[in-house]
This record gives C-alpha cells, structure tokens and sequence, in this order.
C-alpha cells in the first residue's frame, strides 16, 4: 500500500454544517409554534387511553426512527413495540391485538407497505396515528388523527436524504412520550424499575443493606488514644464507632474529629475514646435507600454514615461514594 493521503478540508465545509444545523433547528422551532394543538390533544388521549399497546411502524429511515420512539415510550411507562410493516402483512398482523393502537410514520404518507396495513387495521378497529409531512396523503385521509411535520424541505442538499423529517418525527415522539409522563405522573423511581440495568436504575432501587460495608471498626468508651489510632487506621474507613459497656452505640471518632481534638489537647496519654467522640452520630436503617443516604450526607456534609439493624445495633457503613 502507498502512503496515505493527506485529505483537505475546506472552510466552507464546516460552514455548512453549521447551515444544516441551523435548518433543522428552524424546522423545530417552526413546528413548535405551528403544531395543531386539537390534533395532539386527540393523539394524546387516544395513547393515553389505549389499553394495549403503542405499535410503532416505518420503513427505511421512518423504520429507524419508530424502533426509537417506541423504546422511549416503553421506557417511560407507555407499553409499546415496533412491527416491520412489510413483515406485518406476511403475517405479524397477528401480533396485534383489538385493545392495540397503530402510530404509522411515512414522510411522504404514501409508503406502500404502510397503505398495505391499513385495510386490516380498519377490519380489526385499531385507532390509527400517522406521522407524516402531507396532511392531504393516503396515509392522513384513513388516519384517526394525524400529527404533520410541516417540513419545507429536507436539510439535505439534495432534498432526498432523510434528515429534517427524521429529527422532525423524533422530536413529535419524545414530546409525546414527554407529556404522557407527566399526566401519567411518571417519578425517577418509576423509570428505574425500567432501567435497573442502568446507573440511574441501580442508584433508585438500591438499598443500603445491599451496599454497606459489614466490617466496622468499632472500639469502647474507655479505649485509649493511641488504641483509638491504631483502630481507625487498621479499619481503613477513616472513623471508629463507639460504643459503651453493653455494646450500645454512644458516638464515633473520624478522622476529622481525631485532628482537631489534636490541635487543642496536649495531654494525649491520659485522653479516652469518650473524650475526643462526636455524640450520637448520624444513623440510618438498613432499608434506606441508596439514593437517601446520598442526600443525608451531602445535607450535612459528612463522608460516611453507621447502619443500623432493626434492634438499633451497628450493622454496617456507607460510605458518600460508595
């Protein structure tokens, strides 16, 4: 092989970026102001009300777009699939049931394996949304309520690839699945328990139980200072818990604590565990919530807290983060 060439590249070609930016972004904002607010109203209330599913259909890019909108509605509490319209009229018809509803995307509203849907749909009595840049289509005219891009002209250059039509049709999705969140009053925990594979799903439905560490360093009331640092730097968790005679917790020592008592006591041979110890330190249950735990800490802008089990007896500790 030959020595790579050096491709250059001209100004005016990011200069063009910035123009097809430029234009969709114009196409979002005009469909913002213009959208027909009765028509969206209906669609809303049409999935709102569906007691099945949400089947999202396209071919090519539309195709492309439907598997996404209806993972976003999936995922923010609207049940939703999507069905290849070319491999629904060879079969995966079936799939649909009466209490379904059918959104069909089509730029142009005259897809043929999207018509091809239609007249089964109508037999079964499916309501239809259509997704479309032509209110007067084929698709529109048989559509229950029909949601228009109101696109000019795709950004491509030519005309032809789909692209203000896809962030057109996505952007109608997201804003819908958007809005039914919030009538349906849909909380982070709610969408946690469809994300539990997720960061997110992992921080709102994990319990300190499942994240403490079970190895606390823990010493009496009466245990010397140089005990006190002997413990606190074997447990590696920066503190030692306190706890009295009968095991009972009665405070704990920090890092923090063990250098400022430092800086003001000179007489650290006869200085106990009781002496240098912050009184009845912050707890939790072992059933908190991860996500608790993190508020309480930064609320009161310590680095770990002692868990406790049901008869009030150290647990564990959580650490910020942890």
């Amino acid at each position: 092989m030959g020595p790579v060439q050096q491709t250059s590249w001209q100004p005016e070609l990011i200069n063009s970026i910035r123009i097809m930016l430029s234009r969709q972004s114009e196409a979002l904002l005009h469909l913002s102001k213009s959208l027909d607010s009765k028509h969206y109203q209906k669609a809303l209330r049409l999935i709102f009300e569906c007691r099945g599913h949400v089947i999202l259909s396209g071919m090519g890019k539309s195709g492309i777009v439907s598997r996404k909108i209806s993972a976003t509605l999936a995922s923010t509490g609207t049940p939703s699939f999507f069905i290849h319209p070319a491999e629904a009229i060879h079969g995966d018809l079936g799939m649909i049931t009466p209490c379904d509803l059918l959104m069909l995307i089509s730029t142009s509203g005259e897809t043929d394996e999207i018509l091809k849907l239609i007249p089964s749909l109508r037999q079964f009595g499916n309501p239809i949304i259509a997704i479309t840049n032509r209110g007067c289509s084929t698709l529109a005219k048989h559509a229950d309520v029909t949601l228009e891009l109101l696109m000019d002209s795709e950004s491509c250059p030519n005309n032809l690839a789909p692209t203000t039509s896809t962030t057109l049709t996505m952007a109608i999705g997201d804003a819908l699945a958007l809005a039914l969140m919030q009538q349906r009053n849909f909380l982070p925990t709610d969408f946690a328990r469809y994300h539990p594979g997720g960061s997110l799903g992992r921080r709102l439905l994990t319990r300190v139980a499942d994240m403490m560490h079970t190895l606390v360093p823990t010493v009496k009331e009466e245990t010397s200072f140089r005990e006190v640092i002997s413990s606190i730097t074997c447990g590696c968790q920066g503190m030692v818990a306190v706890t009295d005679s009968k095991n009972k917790l009665t405070g704990i020592i920090t890092d923090g604590d063990l250098r400022r008592f430092m800086e003001k006591n000179v007489h650290l041979d006869n200085t106990y565990a009781r002496d240098m110890m912050t009184l009845s330190p912050l707890t939790l249950p072992m059933e908190t919530m991860m996500t608790d735990a993190e508020t309480l800490m930064q609320k009161n802008r310590v680095s770990v807290l002692l868990v406790t089990d049901r008869k009030n007896n150290i647990a564990g500790l959580v650490r910020i983060f942890d």
